[in-house]
């Protein structure tokens, strides 16, 4: 164990020298993209104003010489702006949306600062349409430059920059899944050191053996202090269901000495809780409130726009298609086109998924002849070999197209284009308490357990998917799924049937 730490110091050391340079220079980086991005934004804010003639008053004409001079006065007091909104605060960048929450604020303040100068300053007039172009585009294009260079920082992280070395309290099934997330996140930004535990000798071996597995274990919780000094880690992170409140208050009190080591505390649900949380004080009394739904509101909004928007696109391009697909149903066997099926939703609310039917109409009856089968369908609740599925059914399953009609549930706003897999209310049964997980979001057309292999993985990796895809949601990884994973899954036919 000695000789592990001694190796970590080592390379730690190294990452300590480079850590704030690097920190410093992508904060410079910053200042000067968001400098760039807004001058572009209040020049293109003129072109649309003065030479596109889009305008909410046209008796104001052009002055070039004074939107010169004003943008030259602007562009350091938004700058100052953006960092009283915290926007080169490093606990605000690189984690994920609220950064562009917060870009968005900080251009609103600057635009309101202008209208509330020109409210005292009579003589001061300044185009509407400008003004407005100007709030817009601003937004855009600071959050289109921060999120490239959100992406080289990520791409930086693989290389130990912008990330804080931390340590894991505990080596319980919390403990372990905090490792093993965080250790996959790009956007969390540690780097998971090693693990301590308040009683090494105790812990079993097969703990240990899965905990190396992340991480090594670095010691009991007493020498904690000294192995945050000598490894510089900056985040503690303490699954709590691991500790005695005892044990929380001394690891309180030991790691008060080091003011650069921060001190965070699990909600103590985190194996079976993909929701976030909120802590609110009432009477001086700090309370964690647990999130009802995975998603924050600028993630739900960009969600549902993006779900919409394709929805209907690709509706109306495959609506041909979908009418040969019906007729060719309708003439392959009897019984109607679509299957509804009775699905659970957000919140656990039933609704009717519909699919292109793709079994005879007597699938009970038909089941029946094979007691084999039946019992392979109830435990896996898939059959490779189904004797119920119709000619034109098999083709439909191997591309996928029995799908498509879920394009109408995603208009209706209950299923998304990518999200976990939908189940009925038997099947969620089999969840246990992730069910609660499951129906935070959406269920989606296409998701990771779709292009992982669908039917040809165990039950129990569909779940272990579908838990990872809600608790690392974000809209890139929708759109990774969406348009580079699944067009190959689906040409692939792995697992369908």
């Amino acid at each position: 164990m000695t000789r592990v730490t001694s190796t970590l110091s080592s390379a730690l050391t190294i990452s300590h020298v480079r850590r704030p340079l690097a920190r410093s220079l992508f904060r410079m980086t910053l200042v000067a993209a968001d400098a760039l991005m807004l001058a572009l934004a209040f020049y293109l804010a003129y072109i649309v104003r003065f030479d596109l003639h889009i305008t909410l008053a046209p008796e104001i004409m052009p002055a070039q010489s004074f939107y010169t001079r004003l943008v030259l006065i602007l562009i350091p007091i938004w700058l100052a702006i953006f960092a009283l909104s915290r926007l080169y605060d490093f606990h605000f960048l690189l984690g994920g949306t609220a950064e562009y929450a917060h870009a968005f604020n900080a251009c609103t303040i600057g635009v309101m600062t202008i209208v509330l100068f020109s409210f005292f300053e009579p003589k001061f007039v300044v185009a509407r349409a400008w003004l407005l172009a100007a709030w817009l585009l601003s937004f855009l294009l600071v959050c289109a430059a921060r999120f490239a260079l959100r992406r080289v920082a990520y791409g930086l992280r693989h290389w130990g920059f912008f990330v804080s070395p931390a340590v894991i309290v505990g080596i319980n099934s919390e403990a372990l899944a905090l490792g093993q997330t965080l250790r996959h996140s790009a956007s969390s930004g540690v780097q998971i050191v090693g693990f301590v535990d308040s009683d090494v000798a105790r812990d079993g071996e097969n703990r240990q053996r899965e905990c190396s597995q992340i991480a090594p274990l670095l010691g009991s919780i007493d020498e904690l202090a000294d192995i945050a000094r000598r490894l510089d880690i900056q985040e503690v992170i303490v699954a709590t269901t691991a500790l005695h409140r005892e044990q929380l208050l001394d690891l309180h009190e030991d790691l008060a000495t080091l003011p650069h080591t921060e001190l965070h505390l699990s909600s103590g649900l985190f194996e079976v809780l993909t929701t976030g949380v909120k802590v609110r004080t009432w009477g001086f009394v700090p309370l964690i409130s647990l999130n009802r739904l995975r998603l924050d509101p600028v993630e739900v909004i960009i969600k549902t726009a993006l779900d919409y928007v394709l929805a209907l696109i690709t509706m109306l391009a495959a609506a041909p298609v979908m009418a040969v697909l019906a007729l060719a149903i309708k003439l392959d066997s009897p019984g109607p086109v679509l299957h509804r099926r009775r699905v659970l939703g957000v919140g656990g609310k039933a609704f009717d998924a519909f699919k292109f039917r793709t079994m005879v109409v007597n699938g009970e009856e038909v089941l029946a002849r094979y007691p084999q089968l039946a019992a392979e369908l109830k435990a896996r609740h898939k059959l490779k070999h189904d004797p119920r599925i119709t000619r034109v059914g098999r083709w439909l399953r191997r591309f996928s197209l029995d799908e498509l009609p879920q394009l109408f549930n995603v208009l209706l706003g209950q299923m998304s284009l990518v999200g976990p897999r939908m189940i009925t209310a038997e099947e969620g049964d089999e969840y246990g308490r992730l069910k609660l997980n499951l129906l935070t979001v959406k269920p989606g057309i296409t998701g990771l357990w779709q292009v992982s292999g669908r039917s040809d993985v165990s039950y129990e990796e569909r779940v272990r998917l579908d838990m990872h895809y809600i608790r690392t949601y974000s809209i890139w990884r929708d759109l990774q799924i969406l348009f580079v994973q699944t067009p190959p899954a689906v040409l692939r036919s792995r697992g369908a049937y």
